[in-house]
């Protein structure tokens, strides 16, 4: 007997055609993670599902099947804010491929889950993007194992000083001291304390944070690309 799942909440991360009228849609789910499951004759005309199975919608979904591939059973749609500016969708589909490549499959993160929720929503409601992608990264990467704070030096054991500077190794965090796995040099203590107390507005510490936040991004793709930057050639963003 194949296990059914019943409502489970989750949101369309990227889809794809599957033979001739049905897709293979990509979810960003609560108590399952990242997974994927097979919607029958979603791309038929007469069904409903091409338009209901859409990024950025909050969904109750229902499936059955025991492998990785399930097979979508209902789809329930529920409110949930819109991402209208050119921008603000740019950056909602920048969160969906981190989700995609660099999220293990099948593994819960609920407080991703509940972060991702509250950024499409910031998103949605501010043309600022920045500040609001930047808190997102910093989330996604602790929910992997690489959280840090910006006011310690973690080989030092001591709080950041305004008039020093700094580097960042992403298996450690902020550093006192150039080392092996040392990415970023120079980067001023001041902003990072202004960063510790969530001050992205400064140049200096929107500067900096872009630029640690891409390092480690960059290193948990291991290589990977992410199409998604391109779209910020032109619009002010990530």
């Amino acid at each position: 007997m194949r296990e059914a799942q019943q409502q489970e909440p989750a949101y369309v991360i990227h889809r794809r055609p599957w033979r001739e009228t049905s897709l293979i849609v990509d979810l960003f789910t609560l108590n399952h993670g990242r997974m994927s499951v097979i919607a029958k004759g979603a791309s038929s005309s007469k069904s409903p599902l091409k338009a209901q199975l859409q990024p950025f919608q909050p969904l109750l979904l229902s499936w059955v099947g025991r492998g990785d591939l399930k097979t979508l059973t209902q789809v329930d749609v529920r409110d949930g804010p819109a991402l209208r500016s050119t921008v603000s969708l740019y950056s909602g589909l920048y969160l969906n491929e981190l989700i995609q490549r660099i999220l293990p499959q099948s593994d819960p993160y609920p407080t991703l889950f509940a972060a991702y929720i509250e950024t499409l929503a910031l998103l949605a409601d501010t043309s600022d993007v920045e500040p609001v992608l930047r808190r997102f990264e910093q989330v996604f990467s602790a929910a992997l194992g690489y959280d840090f704070a910006w006011d310690l030096a973690t080989d030092t054991g001591q709080a950041i000083r305004a008039t020093h500077t700094y580097c960042y190794d992403p298996e450690q965090g902020i550093v006192a001291g150039v080392s092996e796995g040392v990415r970023l040099q120079n980067l001023p203590g001041e902003a990072l304390l202004a960063l510790a107390g969530g001050d992205y507005e400064t140049a200096a510490s929107r500067r900096v944070s872009k630029r640690v936040m891409r390092v480690l991004t960059d290193y948990l793709l291991q290589g990977r690309p992410l199409n998604s930057r391109s779209l910020f050639s032109h619009p002010k963003g990530k």
